[in-house]
């Protein structure tokens, strides 16, 4: 039988005093819960495994994002794009909040944390470029100077969490968790502590792999937004975000399932997988065994060679008659 998990270090009061903060400001009521993000408040879509974190001790999250798909228009001198603040975890004791425009000037066009395919129907009847903002490609020319317009993308990003640790050993166990859900990217994002002898790490957990993007449309200098590419491709990009959402989900069903196990189980185990204490042992009886049976096969030939001594050697063998 495996060994069940070592015991984690208790939290201290500084991290408890933290998590009790951000929990009051999760606590109220849905519809009552906002913030500056795009959205404005915590996705439905991971509600209870947000909450099923929250309920561990010496685990808080502090900023979350279930997965979304947006068209977002890129700042005006530097290309930065306004999702930005999903990268960011919330200052100390507080749940994060973004700007409305995010940073360097960008600004969201359009926003879904669900598959374009479950809007309803009234929304998609006017075509994707209506829904983006965009006018169609189809008919239209290019404004004056468009090359050197602001460039319209369509992203699709997967889940990400910012969990603040109680310790280094709470933190290894959620980015063990990470990585065997398929979150490749997940890591300690600050290590720094606090104070001398209060280490807190936050944990990213993410995946860069489920990311896609694609410029779909440009600013002119006259302002008006244009598609750059056809309905066909919209329609292509968005059937890919479809797909890449379903991957999501099944990856958040196994960070909750994987998360579990690291702190109620310990390491998942495979077939014929032994951690280093079962090894260990294991090794340690074998060599014993071996040992005994060493010392085993060298008693019976010492007891073979006596009886030799006692009743074989120096029998007299009578020499053959002479005819």
């Amino acid at each position: 039988m495996s060994k069940p998990p070592k015991p984690l270090p208790p939290p201290s009061q500084s991290f408890t005093n933290r998590k009790t903060k951000i929990l009051s400001a999760l606590s109220v009521p849905d519809a009552e819960y906002t913030d500056l993000s795009p959205k404005g408040s915590v996705d439905v879509e991971i509600r209870d495994l947000i909450d099923e974190i929250n309920a561990r001790e010496g685990l808080v999250t502090t900023s979350s994002c279930a997965g979304r798909v947006s068209v977002y228009l890129e700042g005006r001198s530097t290309g930065t794009s306004p999702q930005d603040e999903r990268e960011e975890a919330a200052p100390a004791g507080g749940v994060r909040s973004s700007s409305a425009g995010g940073k360097g000037g960008g600004e969201w066009l359009f926003v879904s944390h669900d598959p374009i395919s479950s809007l309803p129907p009234g929304q998609l009847e006017r075509g994707y470029e209506s829904l983006f903002g965009l006018v169609s490609l189809q008919g239209q020319e290019g404004g004056e100077g468009d090359e050197k317009g602001r460039m319209v993308h369509f992203k699709f990003e997967p889940m990400i969490l910012h969990v603040l640790t109680a310790s280094h050993c709470h933190a290894q166990k959620v980015i063990q968790a990470g990585m065997e859900a398929g979150f490749r990217e997940t890591g300690a994002v600050s290590l720094l502590s606090r104070q001398d002898d209060d280490h807190n790490p936050v944990v990213a957990v993410r995946s860069m792999g489920l990311s896609f993007e694609s410029l779909i449309g440009v600013e002119g200098t006259d302002g008006v937004r244009r598609a750059v590419v056809g309905r066909g491709y919209l329609d292509r990009v968005v059937r890919n975000s479809e797909k890449l959402f379903k991957e999501n989900e099944r990856r958040i069903g196994r960070f909750r399932e994987a998360l579990k196990r690291w702190f109620e189980e310990g390491p998942k185990k495979k077939d014929g997988w032994e951690d280093a204490d079962a090894r260990r042992e294991r090794k340690r009886s074998e060599g014993l065994r071996r040992k005994q049976e060493l010392e085993k096969g060298k008693q019976e030939t010492t007891e073979k060679e006596q009886q030799s001594e006692e009743g074989g050697i120096g029998i007299i063998l009578e020499p053959p008659e002479v005819l």
